[in-house]
């Protein structure tokens, strides 16, 4: 029999969710939840969308698990702050990893993660919790990933790398063999990182310029 699952959140991350859990999971999803004004209707995906103030009791703790579909807001501290919440209400949160995804039974993998598909994670990794891969990123050998980071796609975490709690790593980054890169780190898109940084640090790469001629010039 599937397990009962609730997904807290009416976004496109919590649509996806519903998706993946719904046709590659052991789950049941039976229900939505969300805050203020994001549930002011009674309604989601046609499913039951209920308060989050009102959750425990329509679908008790000790029947159901949760995931927050929350993305990375405020370098993911929006997401963070709903997985304590729902601990403190007493929900076991549920990790989903794709069975098209590339991982190994030696992975270490905390609560609320979601592993989308084509994510190539090597042996002697551990992802803390909270953490979200989207599609596509490669994650080398004997690497930590921290909590509360978010991994857009086409992501290169080379070898014995270490990411720090609530990072960003933007689509095409490529982090070094054996880089550290600290709490609190925006990796943008396409940046290269070669050293160690610090906390609260920002590494961009350079954006692309617009070539002076028009497009038809190269086809002539």
């Amino acid at each position: 029999m599937k397990r009962k699952a609730l997904i807290f959140g009416t976004g496109s991350f919590a649509e996806l969710a519903y998706f993946y859990l719904s046709n590659d999971s052991e789950y049941d999803v039976v229900g939505f939840s969300a805050t203020g004004d994001f549930a002011a209707t009674s309604e989601f995906n046609g499913l039951p969308l209920v308060a989050f103030d009102d959750l425990t009791t329509v679908f008790p703790p000790a029947d159901h698990e949760l995931f927050v579909a929350v993305g990375y807001s405020h370098l993911n501290r929006l997401r963070e702050q709903f997985v304590a919440e729902a601990r403190a209400k007493g929900y076991r949160l549920l990790t989903y990893i794709c069975s098209r995804a590339t991982t190994w039974p030696d992975l270490k993998i905390g609560d609320n993660c979601f592993i989308f598909e084509d994510n190539t994670i090597q042996p002697f990794v551990e992802i803390g919790d909270n953490t979200i891969l989207w599609s596509g990123n490669h994650v080398g050998h004997h690497s930590v990933i921290g909590p509360n980071c978010f991994i857009a796609s086409h992501v290169v975490v080379s070898g014995h790398c270490r990411i720090g709690s609530s990072c960003f790593i933007g689509v095409n980054a490529t982090i070094s063999e054996t880089v550290s890169i600290a709490d609190r780190n925006l990796i943008g898109p396409a940046a290269l990182v070669q050293k160690n940084t610090r906390p609260d640090e920002v590494y961009l790469a350079e954006r692309a310029s617009k070539f002076a001629k028009k497009s038809d010039w190269f086809f002539k």
